[in-house]
């Protein structure tokens, strides 16, 4: 069988069922390819289409009538009201097989499995979203806008997940090499310090004024606390964070000279902006070169392949909401976690840039943790494959402080 690109061969109209030559073009420009299997016309046509663009050209895709939708990242369609679910919905529909590939089918609550099977198979779930999850879930909290998995219906849930579902595992597909990790336990100064207590102190006691306590509110609170641990602080009023401690930069330069001592490259991920400009300004006053992506950033493609291909950049500068996805990183084997966000999703998949395909080292994570804050146990929670919210909504019900 031939696999080729659009542009080395010239293409039929005819193949695509009448869709324009415009948007033919626009098409093969995101990455449509055809499949030409020697010796049995007629050729068959695939599209390589991201989420964004898939629900801007629903109408062109849905008039060449796709036989297989094939859904990578998966968990990308989990909120059942957005317009690229929506599309994937209807699309879905219409087409005669449909399959979807993701690590992470519950990114951080079980609500999430409604979209994704809706549009594998409706059946499943069925139609409605607020049937479902009047049938599995409890809406607690505040304004009653948390979703909670009720014990009873718990098996059926289950077991209808894995009615269509098949789970293959790292291990059992790949051979991939070993993976050390690595806590470096980081004091913050004492003035630092002093400043985290106060606000564990503060947070615990609004959250006494709270009608009901919920997720929602304990881990907008913490927000706050894992900022101060990275070094830095915001005010209210959304202005410029104030830098507060330099302890886990400091930590994070001594990582760095060692692996510049050694001759290794290195991965750093972190979560807030203040973090990764104060590591992008150390790199640039050290004189080591690095690529970043981040919020903002366009050209992810080439600071990937920068970082992956030229020796003089030394350092990859990674957002864990960002630089999770797509990327592959194999020319290094260590990747330090100079923070953490709560999602077990985001966490996994940034682990997993290093630890795939390609990787011919053991591979080594670092986390830089404030000793005696709330590192500790967002660290602990993500390691256990822990419902870190519920953890600490818990903590608040028998009376712990969850910050402490």
């Amino acid at each position: 069988m031939e696999f080729a690109k659009f542009a080395d061969f010239d293409y039929n109209l005819t193949v695509l069922n009448g869709i324009g030559a415009k948007k033919v073009q626009q098409l093969k420009e995101l990455g449509w390819y055809k499949i030409r299997d020697r010796g049995s016309p007629p050729p068959l046509a695939v599209t390589v289409v991201n989420y964004e663009s898939a629900w801007r050209l629903e109408k062109e895709i849905a008039a060449w009538k796709p036989d297989l939708i094939i859904c990578d990242e998966g968990h990308k369609i989990k909120t059942h009201n957005i317009s690229a679910s929506k599309a994937l919905h209807r699309l879905g529909a219409r087409a005669q097989y449909r399959l979807l590939l993701t690590g992470t089918v519950i990114t951080n609550k079980a609500i999430d499995v409604f979209s994704q099977y809706k549009f594998l198979n409706p059946g499943i779930f069925g139609q409605s979203f607020y049937a479902f999850r009047n049938r599995y879930f409890d809406m607690v909290g505040y304004g009653n806008h948390t979703p909670v998995l009720k014990k009873s219906t718990e098996p059926e849930l289950t077991r209808r997940l894995h009615s269509i579902a098949f789970r293959a595992t790292k291990a059992e597909c790949l051979d991939l090499p070993e993976i050390t990790d690595i806590i470096r336990t980081v004091e913050l100064e004492p003035q630092a310090m002093k400043v985290y207590k106060d606000i564990v102190k503060d947070s615990f006691a609004e959250l006494g004024n709270d009608r009901e306590v919920s997720a929602t509110n304990i881990l907008t609170r913490l927000l706050r606390l894992s900022q101060l641990t990275g070094g830095y602080i915001g005010d209210d009023e959304g202005g410029t964070p104030q830098n507060i401690s330099h302890a886990k930069l400091n930590a994070l330069a001594d990582i760095i000279e060692e692996a510049q001592q050694e001759g290794k490259k290195l991965v750093i991920i972190a979560r807030f902006v203040a973090e990764i400009k104060a590591i992008c300004a150390m790199l640039g006053k050290a004189d080591i070169g690095y690529s970043l992506v981040m919020g903002g950033v366009k050209d992810r493609e080439e600071q990937v392949a920068r970082f992956q291909t030229d020796p003089e950049c030394q350092v990859f500068v990674g957002q864990i909401a960002t630089a999770g996805l797509g990327i592959t990183l194999t020319a290094v084997s260590t990747l330090v976690f100079y923070s953490l966000d709560y999602s077990m999703s985001n966490f996994e998949q940034a682990k997993a840039r290093i630890h795939c395909v390609g990787q011919k080292e053991n591979c080594t994570y670092i986390y830089l943790a404030a000793k005696g804050t709330v590192d500790e146990k967002v660290l602990k929670a993500l390691q256990n494959k822990a419902d870190l919210a519920r953890t600490l909504v818990d903590d608040y019900r028998n009376g712990i402080n969850p910050y402490a």
